[in-house]
Protein backbone atom coordinates (compact mmCIF):
# COMPACT_ATOMS: atom_id res chain seq x y z
CA UNK A 1 0.00 0.00 0.00
CA UNK A 2 1.66 3.16 -1.26
CA UNK A 3 0.95 7.15 -1.55
CA UNK A 4 0.71 8.84 -4.57
CA UNK A 5 -2.55 7.81 -6.39
CA UNK A 6 -2.62 11.61 -7.48
CA UNK A 7 0.65 11.41 -8.88
CA UNK A 8 2.28 14.06 -6.14
CA UNK A 9 6.01 14.45 -7.36
CA UNK A 10 7.71 13.62 -3.56
CA UNK A 11 5.06 10.33 -3.19
CA UNK A 12 6.32 6.77 -2.81
CA UNK A 13 4.35 5.58 -5.85
CA UNK A 14 5.61 8.12 -8.41
CA UNK A 15 9.05 7.81 -6.91
CA UNK A 16 8.17 3.86 -7.31
CA UNK A 17 7.57 4.21 -11.25
CA UNK A 18 11.04 6.88 -11.48
CA UNK A 19 12.64 4.01 -10.03
CA UNK A 20 14.44 5.50 -6.90
CA UNK A 21 12.67 4.50 -4.06
CA UNK A 22 15.22 2.81 -1.69
CA UNK A 23 13.38 0.01 -1.06
CA UNK A 24 11.25 -0.82 -3.63
CA UNK A 25 11.35 -1.62 -7.21
CA UNK A 26 9.25 -2.83 -9.84
CA UNK A 27 9.88 -5.93 -11.99
CA UNK A 28 8.18 -7.42 -15.16
CA UNK A 29 5.11 -9.26 -13.89
CA UNK A 30 3.90 -7.02 -10.67
CA UNK A 31 0.76 -5.96 -10.66
CA UNK A 32 -0.06 -2.34 -9.48
CA UNK A 33 -3.62 -1.29 -8.35
CA UNK A 34 -4.04 2.23 -8.32
CA UNK A 35 -7.61 2.33 -6.67
CA UNK A 36 -8.41 6.27 -7.18
CA UNK A 37 -9.90 8.57 -10.33
CA UNK A 38 -7.79 11.48 -11.00
CA UNK A 39 -8.68 15.02 -9.79
CA UNK A 40 -9.13 17.84 -12.49
CA UNK A 41 -5.61 18.85 -13.02
CA UNK A 42 -4.02 15.84 -11.98
CA UNK A 43 -4.36 13.82 -14.93
CA UNK A 44 -1.07 14.16 -16.73
CA UNK A 45 1.01 13.53 -13.77
CA UNK A 46 -1.14 10.43 -13.27
CA UNK A 47 -0.96 9.41 -17.03
CA UNK A 48 3.00 10.01 -16.57
CA UNK A 49 3.24 7.75 -13.92
CA UNK A 50 0.84 4.97 -15.19
CA UNK A 51 3.76 4.83 -18.40
CA UNK A 52 6.33 4.50 -16.06
CA UNK A 53 5.23 1.92 -14.16
CA UNK A 54 4.65 -0.27 -17.44
CA UNK A 55 7.61 0.83 -18.66
CA UNK A 56 9.31 -1.16 -15.93
CA UNK A 57 6.90 -4.15 -16.90
CA UNK A 58 4.39 -3.43 -14.36
CA UNK A 59 0.68 -4.93 -15.21
CA UNK A 60 -1.21 -1.35 -14.09
CA UNK A 61 -4.67 -1.59 -13.05
CA UNK A 62 -6.72 1.89 -12.80
CA UNK A 63 -9.98 2.82 -13.12
CA UNK A 64 -10.39 3.57 -16.61
CA UNK A 65 -9.36 -0.07 -17.81
CA UNK A 66 -10.74 -1.88 -14.57
CA UNK A 67 -13.48 -1.82 -11.85
CA UNK A 68 -10.86 -1.68 -9.04
CA UNK A 69 -12.53 1.92 -7.77
CA UNK A 70 -15.58 3.01 -5.71
CA UNK A 71 -16.21 7.26 -5.63
CA UNK A 72 -15.71 8.46 -1.55
CA UNK A 73 -18.86 10.62 -2.35
CA UNK A 74 -22.25 9.80 -1.38
CA UNK A 75 -24.65 8.66 -4.30
CA UNK A 76 -28.41 10.48 -3.67
CA UNK A 77 -30.27 7.63 -1.78
CA UNK A 78 -27.52 7.60 0.78
CA UNK A 79 -27.54 11.20 1.34
CA UNK A 80 -31.93 10.62 1.34
CA UNK A 81 -30.98 8.02 4.26
CA UNK A 82 -28.31 10.53 6.22
CA UNK A 83 -30.94 12.78 6.72
CA UNK A 84 -33.81 10.50 7.44
CA UNK A 85 -31.64 9.45 10.50
CA UNK A 86 -30.24 12.06 11.79
CA UNK A 87 -33.42 14.57 11.05
CA UNK A 88 -31.53 17.53 11.21
CA UNK A 89 -33.15 21.34 12.55
CA UNK A 90 -31.03 22.76 10.09
CA UNK A 91 -29.18 22.11 6.77
CA UNK A 92 -26.04 23.98 5.44
CA UNK A 93 -24.76 21.47 2.92
CA UNK A 94 -20.79 22.21 3.00
CA UNK A 95 -19.31 19.87 0.04
CA UNK A 96 -18.78 20.63 -3.74
CA UNK A 97 -19.08 23.30 -5.89
CA UNK A 98 -22.16 25.76 -6.06
CA UNK A 99 -24.48 23.52 -7.96
CA UNK A 100 -23.63 20.79 -5.54
CA UNK A 101 -24.63 22.95 -2.53
CA UNK A 102 -28.34 23.75 -4.22
CA UNK A 103 -28.43 20.18 -5.67
CA UNK A 104 -27.71 18.86 -1.81
CA UNK A 105 -29.85 21.73 -0.55
CA UNK A 106 -32.75 21.32 -2.82
CA UNK A 107 -32.46 16.89 -1.68
CA UNK A 108 -33.06 18.16 1.93
CA UNK A 109 -35.90 20.35 1.27
CA UNK A 110 -37.66 16.89 -0.66
CA UNK A 111 -36.91 15.11 2.52
CA UNK A 112 -39.18 17.61 4.76
CA UNK A 113 -36.58 20.50 6.11
CA UNK A 114 -38.80 23.80 5.93
CA UNK A 115 -37.40 26.29 3.39
CA UNK A 116 -36.62 28.88 6.15
CA UNK A 117 -34.13 25.65 7.36
CA UNK A 118 -32.02 25.05 4.99
CA UNK A 119 -28.92 27.46 3.98
CA UNK A 120 -27.04 27.31 0.57
CA UNK A 121 -24.10 29.21 1.76
CA UNK A 122 -20.91 30.95 -0.15
CA UNK A 123 -17.20 31.03 1.74
CA UNK A 124 -17.58 34.43 3.85
CA UNK A 125 -21.18 33.95 4.59
CA UNK A 126 -21.51 34.16 8.22
CA UNK A 127 -24.94 32.04 9.44
CA UNK A 128 -26.05 33.25 13.05
CA UNK A 129 -28.48 30.25 14.49
CA UNK A 130 -30.45 30.71 17.50
CA UNK A 131 -33.62 28.75 19.07
CA UNK A 132 -35.64 30.76 16.92
CA UNK A 133 -34.29 30.36 13.54
CA UNK A 134 -31.36 31.49 11.59
CA UNK A 135 -30.21 33.82 8.99
CA UNK A 136 -26.96 35.11 7.11
CA UNK A 137 -26.39 38.14 8.71
CA UNK A 138 -22.70 39.27 8.06
CA UNK A 139 -19.68 38.27 5.15
CA UNK A 140 -16.30 38.12 5.91
CA UNK A 141 -12.89 38.07 3.09
CA UNK A 142 -12.15 34.37 2.29
CA UNK A 143 -10.62 32.84 0.23
CA UNK A 144 -6.89 32.03 -0.58
CA UNK A 145 -3.91 32.85 1.75
CA UNK A 146 -0.54 32.62 1.02
CA UNK A 147 2.52 32.74 3.64
CA UNK A 148 5.36 34.57 2.35
CA UNK A 149 8.12 34.20 5.24
CA UNK A 150 6.15 35.64 8.03
CA UNK A 151 3.13 37.73 6.01
CA UNK A 152 0.45 36.47 4.45
CA UNK A 153 -0.28 37.33 0.69
CA UNK A 154 -4.03 37.33 -0.69
CA UNK A 155 -5.14 36.43 -3.82
CA UNK A 156 -5.06 40.21 -4.93
CA UNK A 157 -2.17 41.52 -3.64
CA UNK A 158 -0.25 43.84 -5.96
CA UNK A 159 2.73 41.81 -4.42
CA UNK A 160 1.77 38.78 -5.45
CA UNK A 161 -0.01 40.37 -9.00
CA UNK A 162 3.84 41.64 -10.09
CA UNK A 163 5.50 38.03 -8.91
CA UNK A 164 3.16 36.02 -10.82
CA UNK A 165 3.72 39.02 -14.08
CA UNK A 166 7.42 38.23 -13.38
CA UNK A 167 7.37 34.69 -13.61
CA UNK A 168 5.53 34.71 -16.39
CA UNK A 169 7.31 37.18 -18.39
CA UNK A 170 10.36 37.87 -16.86
CA UNK A 171 12.25 41.39 -16.06
CA UNK A 172 14.71 43.91 -18.31
CA UNK A 173 16.71 46.24 -16.45
CA UNK A 174 18.02 49.57 -17.92
CA UNK A 175 20.85 51.09 -16.05
CA UNK A 176 21.85 54.70 -18.14
CA UNK A 177 24.04 57.47 -17.05
CA UNK A 178 23.16 60.58 -17.77
CA UNK A 179 24.64 64.59 -17.45
CA UNK A 180 23.01 66.79 -14.62
CA UNK A 181 23.37 69.79 -17.11
CA UNK A 182 22.15 68.73 -20.77
CA UNK A 183 20.28 65.42 -19.52
CA UNK A 184 22.21 63.64 -22.50
CA UNK A 185 23.31 59.88 -22.08
CA UNK A 186 27.35 60.18 -20.96
CA UNK A 187 27.68 56.56 -22.41
CA UNK A 188 25.32 53.51 -23.84
CA UNK A 189 22.51 52.23 -21.32
CA UNK A 190 23.24 48.81 -19.79
CA UNK A 191 20.35 46.76 -20.70
CA UNK A 192 20.05 42.82 -19.13
CA UNK A 193 17.68 40.75 -18.99
CA UNK A 194 16.17 38.08 -16.66
CA UNK A 195 13.95 35.27 -17.61
CA UNK A 196 13.03 36.26 -20.85
CA UNK A 197 13.47 33.42 -23.46
CA UNK A 198 15.51 33.46 -25.48
CA UNK A 199 16.87 37.16 -24.89
CA UNK A 200 18.99 36.66 -21.81
CA UNK A 201 21.96 35.66 -23.33
CA UNK A 202 21.96 37.38 -26.57
CA UNK A 203 24.48 40.04 -26.71
CA UNK A 204 23.28 41.51 -30.55
CA UNK A 205 19.63 42.05 -29.02
CA UNK A 206 21.18 43.99 -25.90
CA UNK A 207 23.10 45.99 -28.09
CA UNK A 208 20.15 46.81 -29.96
CA UNK A 209 18.25 47.46 -27.00
CA UNK A 210 20.87 49.39 -25.61
CA UNK A 211 20.89 51.69 -28.89
CA UNK A 212 17.48 51.73 -28.50
CA UNK A 213 17.33 53.31 -24.76
CA UNK A 214 19.76 55.78 -25.79
CA UNK A 215 18.15 57.28 -28.74
CA UNK A 216 15.18 57.56 -26.62
CA UNK A 217 17.16 59.71 -23.75
CA UNK A 218 18.15 62.03 -26.21
CA UNK A 219 14.96 62.93 -27.11
CA UNK A 220 13.88 63.34 -24.00
CA UNK A 221 16.72 65.76 -22.56
CA UNK A 222 15.22 68.32 -24.24
CA UNK A 223 11.65 67.88 -21.91
CA UNK A 224 13.42 69.02 -19.09
CA UNK A 225 11.93 65.69 -16.96
CA UNK A 226 12.11 65.41 -13.44
CA UNK A 227 14.21 62.09 -12.72
CA UNK A 228 10.75 59.79 -11.94
CA UNK A 229 9.18 61.19 -15.32
CA UNK A 230 12.39 60.29 -16.98
CA UNK A 231 12.34 56.73 -15.53
CA UNK A 232 8.66 56.24 -16.66
CA UNK A 233 9.19 57.79 -20.46
CA UNK A 234 12.22 55.15 -20.29
CA UNK A 235 10.59 52.31 -19.38
CA UNK A 236 7.73 52.68 -21.16
CA UNK A 237 9.72 53.02 -24.30
CA UNK A 238 12.02 50.39 -23.85
CA UNK A 239 8.76 48.02 -23.14
CA UNK A 240 7.14 49.21 -26.60
CA UNK A 241 10.41 48.36 -27.84
CA UNK A 242 10.71 45.04 -27.12
CA UNK A 243 6.84 44.17 -27.58
CA UNK A 244 7.22 45.48 -31.27
CA UNK A 245 10.52 43.53 -31.97
CA UNK A 246 9.21 40.11 -30.02
CA UNK A 247 5.46 40.42 -29.00
CA UNK A 248 6.32 39.90 -25.31
CA UNK A 249 5.81 42.39 -22.66
CA UNK A 250 8.14 42.27 -19.52
CA UNK A 251 8.59 43.95 -16.98
CA UNK A 252 11.07 46.98 -17.18
CA UNK A 253 12.90 48.29 -14.41
CA UNK A 254 14.62 51.61 -15.71
CA UNK A 255 18.03 52.43 -13.29
CA UNK A 256 18.70 56.72 -13.88
CA UNK A 257 21.61 57.85 -12.52
CA UNK A 258 22.45 62.35 -13.28
CA UNK A 259 26.07 63.10 -12.61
Amino acid sequence: VATGSQGEPTSALVRISNGDHRDIIIVPGDTVIISASPIPGNETVVAQTIDNLMRQGARVLYSRVSLVHTRGHAAREELKMMLNVVKPRYFVPVHGEYRHLASHAALAREMGIPHSRVFTLEDGDVLELDGGGGEVVDRVRAGHVFIDGGRALEVGDAVLSRRMRLARDGAVSVFATVSAQTGLPLAEPRVSFYGVSDLEDSETFSIKASKHASSTLEELSAERLDLEQLRARLSKSVADFLYGETRRRPAVFALIERV
